[in-house]
This record gives C-alpha cells, sequence and structure tokens, in this order.
C-alpha cells in the first residue's frame, strides 16, 4: 500500500507540474490565443478532477502510514473542490464579460493555489524519503 501511495502522490505532484508548467504553456505557444484559451477552458475541469482524485486517494493510502502527508494530500483535495466549481467559473465569467482586472485577481488566485497545491504535494513526496 504504501509503493501505491508513493506513485499516487508522485503522480498528483508530476501531473500538477506538467500542466501547469508544460501543457498550458504549450499550448499558448502553439495556438492562436482565442483557440488556446478555449482549449484550456475546456481542460481545467478534467485537470481540477485529476488533482482531486489523485489527493483523496493518495491521502486515504496514506493515511496508515504517515497522517500529515495525508493530511497535506487531504488539503489539497478539499480546496479543489472550490477551485473547480467557484473559482474556474468565476474565471471564465470574467474572460467572457472582459472584465480584464477581475480576470487577473481571479486567475492570480488560481495560480497561487496550484503552486501551494504543487508545493503541498512535493512536501508530502519528500516524507517518503528515510531519515538522514
Amino acid at each position: 500500500m504504501l509503493t501505491l501511495a508513493l506513485l499516487t502522490t508522485a503522480l498528483l505532484f508530476g501531473g500538477m507540474v506538467l500542466y501547469s508548467f508544460g501543457f498550458a504553456a504549450v499550448l499558448f505557444a502553439a495556438l492562436p490565443p482565442d483557440t488556446a484559451g478555449a482549449t484550456i477552458r475546456r481542460a481545467f475541469p478534467h485537470f481540477y478532477l485529476f488533482v482531486l482524485g489523485c489527493a483523496a486517494l493518495g491521502a486515504a493510502l496514506l493515511w496508515p502510514h504517515d497522517r500529515i502527508a495525508a493530511g497535506l494530500l487531504a488539503l489539497i483535495a478539499v480546496t479543489t473542490v472550490p477551485n473547480r466549481q467557484i473559482l474556474m467559473p468565476a474565471i471564465n465569467r470574467a474572460t467572457d464579460a472582459g472584465e480584464k482586472t477581475r480576470f487577473k485577481w481571479l486567475h492570480g488566485a488560481s495560480v497561487l493555489v496550484t503552486l501551494a497545491h504543487i508545493g503541498l504535494a512535493g512536501y508530502a513526496l519528500t516524507r517518503f524519503l528515510p531519515a538522514a
């Protein structure tokens, strides 16, 4: 079970990093802005489900072994729900309404939350390392 917890946590961390710094950047570099934006908008609900699922599964698998790491992953899972259900739709509404300042604030909040999630998942991964 611990190996599965490690793999799930690594998948969560790697998936968030790849999506945030790879997929989005490549889309905006390779496609016209309108097409890239529409594609990102369609992909984000799936990204958040991925984060929610991996974080929740990782938390459950880790609970018997490391309650701190499990709690961190549970925190990621719980805070992903308002990101997907509240923040993401608000960002989309601001974009659709042409509210650039509101979009920048909301998008900035989304980026900060995602960076925090990446940091928490990364820290949870370090807890698998043997004590020095």
